[in-house]
């Protein structure tokens, strides 16, 4: 990425599918190089790797030169931004849950 380009939202990274079964993939292994996780999706090795690039802007991939090899292994530290995200509307949905049960226990008497 180069310094002009903006870093890209974490939610927008995580938007697409195959990006977020990169993201358990490498989530599982300490790092892997990029023909092993090519073996996992139905897509070649240019479509993985730009699925990465993404990943990679959003700080959720690092990535290293092994030789010849690249290899990339999970960020987590991005995804804290989703958990707060969830915790927010986890406590709306948990403090509506209470009410619609409060009222049902107040009908049922």
């Amino acid at each position: 990425m180069n310094e002009n380009n903006q870093l890209r939202d974490v939610f927008d990274a995580i938007a697409d599918p195959t990006r977020r079964r990169l993201i358990h993939l490498l989530a599982e292994a300490e790092e892997l190089p990029l023909h092993e996780i090519t073996a996992h999706f139905p897509m070649g090795r240019t479509a993985v790797s730009k699925h990465l690039t993404i990943l990679k802007e959003a700080r959720l991939v690092l990535d290293r030169k092994v030789g010849r090899e690249t290899r990339f292994r999970l960020n987590a530290s991005p995804l804290r931004e989703i958990q707060d995200w969830v915790a927010f509307y986890s406590k709306f949905w948990s403090t509506n849950m209470l009410r619609l049960s409060q009222l049902l226990e107040e009908e049922e008497e």
